[in-house]
C-alpha cells in the first residue's frame, strides 16, 4: 500500500481494513487506516501541499462518528498552523439530520445526526511530524494549529448555520459569547433605528425591512501590555466582513434555484469573525477591530427599491438600480466608519461574498483581490500562499471603472451599467469610494464568492488569510 500511493498531480488517498491482533479476543474493532499523499509539485499559484487537497482527503477518508487520529508528515519543516486551518475545514460542526448513516445524496462521509461534539460519538487527535518523522513539539506552533482550526470550523458552522436560526441578532449573540470571559475584548452594537439616525444608510436600508433589525457589530481586542515597543500607530488594523444572513435579492428578487445558497452571503463576516477570533486566541501583539455588517436582504413593504437614493455614513448618495447588489452598501459603510474614527488603523481589510464575477476572473479556490498599494497586493497574494487561501489580483484602476455608477441624480449607482467590464474590480471600487478622504493608510478588498463554498457547505475561508496578514504568532513559522 505505501509503495502504491504516489503524490500524482492531484493528491492520492488509499484506505485499508485492518483487524487489531492485540486486545480482547471478541469483539474486536475493525482500524480503518487510510494513507494519503499531497501533489509532487505545485505551480506557483498554489500552496506547497495543496492545502485545499489535504482538506478534501481528509474528509473523504474519514468516519463520521468515533475517534479520528490525523497523523500530519511533511517533508519539510511547513509550519503547522495552515495544516491544522486544513484538516479543521474537513470536520464541520453543523447538522440538523435526525437519523444517522452517512448520506446518501452527497455520498461523503460527513457527520450525521449531531457533531461529535453534541453526541460524544466523535473525537479527533491531530499529531505533526517532522521530516525526520519526529513529533512536533513546537508549543507555538501547536497552538496556532489550535486557534485555526477553531476559527475555521466557527466560520463554517456560522456559514452551514441556516437563515430562520442565524439571524442578525443570533450573529451578534454569537459574538457576546465568545468573547463574553475575554478582558482584551470590547464590543459595541449600532442597532435598527439607530443606524439610520446615525447615517448608516447603506447597512439599514438593505435591512430594515426583515423581521430581525440591521446592525453594526465593533468588537475591539487590545493586546495586554500594549505599549510602544509592541505595537505602532500603523500596526492597528480594521476588519470588515459582510454579514448578509439572507439575500433574497430584495426586490431586484433572485429565481427560485438562484435564491438556494444564499445563507452563505454571510461568509465573509464569518471569515473575518474566525480569523479574529484566532488571532485573540493567540494573543496578536497589535490591535485589531472587527466591523460585521450583519443584515437580512428582505422583501416587505419597506424593503429599500430600485430608483431610491440613499446617503451613506461616508455623506454620498447613492442610486440604487439593483437591490441585490446589496453587500457593497453594507461595507461602504463600515469602511467609512473605520476610516473616519480610527486615527491609529493602518490597514483596513474588507471580505466578502460579492460578485459572481469573482469566480469568473480568479476562480474557485482562489479569492479575487484589490489592493490601494503594490506592496499590500504582494503582501495579500503571499499571504494567501502561506496560509493557503489562496487570493489573486483584480485589475485595479478606479479612474477608468468609476464611470460604471454614473448617475444623473446621485453622486453613483450602486450596479456597474456594462457587466463585462471588470465586474468585481467595479464592486470593490465602490467600496473603495466611500473610504475617509483623509484616510491615507492601506485598503485591501477580498471577494471570496467562490471559494467561501463548497459542495453545500461552507469552507471558512478567509480564516487563514486574516491570521496571515495580522501576523498571528506562530501561525505561518517554520519550526526550528
Amino acid at each position: 500500500m505505501l509503495s502504491s500511493i504516489k503524490g500524482g498531480s492531484a493528491g492520492t488517498a488509499k484506505s485499508h481494513v485492518e483487524v487489531p491482533t492485540v486486545g480482547p479476543a471478541s469483539p474486536r474493532i475493525p482500524h480503518i487506516v487510510s494513507l494519503c499523499s499531497v501533489k509532487d509539485s505545485v505551480s506557483r499559484n498554489n500552496h506547497p501541499l495543496s492545502l485545499h487537497a489535504v482538506s478534501d482527503m481528509v474528509k473523504s477518508q474519514c468516519e463520521s462518528q468515533g475517534t479520528v487520529h490525523v497523523i500530519c508528515c511533511v517533508e519539510e519543516k511547513f509550519p503547522c498552523g495552515p495544516l491544522g486551518n486544513a484538516i479543521g475545514r474537513a470536520f464541520p460542526l453543523f447538522n440538523r439530520k435526525t437519523g444517522s448513516g452517512k448520506d446518501e445524496e452527497d455520498g461523503d462521509n460527513d457527520d450525521s445526526g449531531a457533531s461529535g461534539e453534541e453526541k460524544g460519538g466523535r473525537v479527533v487527535h491531530v499529531t505533526f511530524l517532522d521530516g525526520d518523522g519526529k513529533i512536533v513539539k513546537d508549543s507555538r506552533q501547536i497552538e496556532a494549529a489550535k486557534a485555526a482550526a477553531e476559527g475555521v470550523r466557527l466560520a463554517c458552522r456560522l456559514v452551514d448555520t441556516h437563515p430562520e436560526e442565524l439571524t442578525t441578532t443570533a450573529f451578534a449573540q454569537e459574538c457576546h459569547d465568545l468573547f463574553k470571559d475575554t478582558p482584551t475584548v470590547s464590543i459595541e452594537e449600532i442597532v435598527g433605528d439607530e443606524l439610520r439616525d446615525r447615517g448608516y444608510g447603506g447597512i439599514y436600508n438593505v435591512g430594515k425591512a426583515a423581521v430581525h433589525p440591521p446592525r453594526l457589530v465593533i468588537l475591539t481586542y487590545e493586546p495586554e501590555n500594549n505599549d510602544a515597543d509592541t505595537t505602532t500607530t500603523s500596526d492597528s488594523i480594521a476588519l470588515v466582513g459582510k454579514g448578509i444572513v439572507y439575500d433574497t435579492g430584495g426586490l431586484a428578487i433572485k429565481s427560485k434555484t438562484g435564491m438556494c445558497g444564499m445563507k452563505s452571503d454571510m461568509g465573509g463576516a464569518a471569515g473575518v469573525l474566525g480569523g479574529f477570533l484566532a488571532a485573540v486566541r493567540l494573543q496578536t501583539p497589535r490591535k485589531i477591530r472587527l466591523l460585521l455588517c450583519l443584515a437580512e436582504n428582505a422583501i416587505g413593504p419597506s424593503a429599500v427599491r430600485n430608483d431610491d437614493i440613499i446617503k451613506q455614513y461616508s455623506g454620498k448618495t447613492v442610486e440604487i438600480n439593483n437591490s441585490d447588489a446589496e453587500g457593497r452598501l453594507v461595507l461602504g459603510d463600515a469602511v467609512a466608519h473605520a476610516t473616519k474614527h480610527y486615527d491609529d488603523v493602518g490597514l483596513v481589510v474588507d471580505m466578502a461574498t460579492l460578485t459572481g464575477a469573482q469566480l469568473v476572473a480568479t476562480g474557485k479556490i482562489h479569492a479575487g483581490i484589490l489592493a490601494n498599494t503594490i506592496d499590500l497586493e504582494r503582501r495579500a497574494v503571499d499571504g494567501g500562499l502561506a496560509s493557503g487561501d489562496l487570493c489573486f489580483p483584480l485589475v485595479y484602476a478606479p479612474e477608468l471603472l468609476k464611470k460604471e455608477f454614473a448617475s444623473k441624480v446621485a453622486d453613483m449607482k450602486n450596479s456597474v451599467k456594462d457587466r463585462g467590464n471588470a465586474q468585481s474590480s467595479c464592486a470593490g471600487h465602490f467600496i473603495e469610494s466611500h473610504i475617509d478622504p483623509k484616510y491615507k493608510g492601506e485598503w485591501l478588498h477580498v471577494d471570496m464568492a467562490g471559494p467561501a463554498w463548497k459542495a453545500d457547505r461552507g469552507t471558512g475561508y478567509g480564516v487563514g488569510l486574516v491570521m496571515a496578514l495580522v501576523g498571528a504568532p506562530g501561525f505561518t513559522e517554520r519550526g526550528q
